[in-house]
């Protein structure tokens, strides 16, 4: 798979045949980066250890040149809420995430913004705020100019979610960067929440604004990665419900232009499209090369997966959803 100026592509991949194996089916995809769960993303508790094939790991990676690599955080994290006791549990996980990424090699630990579940716009990204400077403080990599950084990713807008938009997505950082984080954090675009917050990801035009816009607020060489899904909600609609790439509402146009933007080849893209553990990670890595040379799909679904649950997911319930 080439991509335009080097940019790298892959999968949130499955880690139920280990971590070595994860990386090994990567490079057989034709992936060139990786995302993948440290450990349950439905569960508070953390293993005490890292897995005794991180080492092993690691040496894959470089050898199978995957990177940079993504840890997803759990979908329990919320540090945007009013809750005492879940925004000390979240802080905790964020910074568990970020203590231990370098020992499966990532570069970045991604997290969702969160809802305030109630208390305001203003309210919950002061207590983003406070949040992210708990779980960055003190950590013995964050001197270390290749220390893992936290990412943190759009919302559809759904349940009070905050940082549906680039300009809440700003006040966020601005807020971190007045107490000095800014080079701890970036953030991660998905396609999917863009189009359930409104914006018209399916037309390269619009797109151009958009990176116009978040360069503008932010910059754009704090945009570190993309999650590059397709989605079956409207737009507008503040749902989020990931399908394979060109067969949803956005579509070919509209993925392709943001895959091969010339202004986006230090982004890192990930797919975190259905059916990756039943082989369809392989269509949609395939997929991107579709994309990028303009040509109709040409690695479709197998048949028995068409029109089955595995067409479209949606990222179980989070804390930072409300009810």
């Amino acid at each position: 798979m080439q991509l335009p100026g080097g940019r790298r592509a892959g999968a949130h991949l499955p880690m139920g045949f280990g971590l070595v194996r994860a990386a090994e089916r990567a490079a057989a995809i034709g992936a060139t980066t990786l995302q993948i769960f440290s450990d349950n993303p439905t569960a508070w508790r953390r293993r005490t250890e890292v897995p005794p094939e991180a080492a092993a790991f690691r040496s894959r990676l470089t050898d199978l040149d995957i990177g940079p690599v993504a840890i997803h955080a759990a979908y329990l994290v919320n540090l945007a809420g009013p809750d005492d006791a879940l925004f000390e549990k979240s802080v905790a996980m964020v910074r568990h995430e970020l203590a231990h990424a370098s020992e499966y090699g990532a570069r970045f630990v991604n997290v969702h913004t969160g809802s305030h579940r109630g208390s305001g716009l203003q309210a919950g990204i002061a207590r983003i705020v406070d949040g992210l400077e708990r779980a960055t403080g003190n950590l013995d990599s964050t001197d270390d100019p290749q220390a893992p950084i936290l990412v943190l990713e759009n919302s559809a807008g759904g349940g009070a979610g905050i940082g549906s938009t680039v300009e809440e997505l700003a006040m966020i950082l601005d807020g971190a960067d007045a107490r000095g984080l800014g080079r701890q954090l970036a953030v991660c675009l998905d396609t999917a929440h863009l189009w359930g917050a409104g914006y018209n990801v399916a037309e390269p035009a619009t797109i151009d604004d958009l990176i116009l816009d978040f360069d503008r607020l932010i910059g754009l060489n704090r945009l570190a990665m993309i999650h590059l899904n397709d989605s079956t909600c409207e737009r507008g609609s503040r749902h989020d419900r990931h399908t394979h790439l060109g067969d949803g509402m956005i579509g070919r146009a509209g993925l392709a232009h943001l895959l091969c933007h010339p202004s986006l080849s230090h982004v890192a893209y990930y797919l975190e499209t259905p059916g990756m553990e039943d082989g369809l990670d392989a269509v949609n890595v395939a997929r991107l090369t579709d994309l990028v040379l303009g040509r109709p799909l040409t690695t479709a679904l197998p048949t028995a997966t068409a029109g089955s649950s595995r067409t479209t997911s949606r990222k179980p319930r989070s804390a930072g959803e409300a009810a």
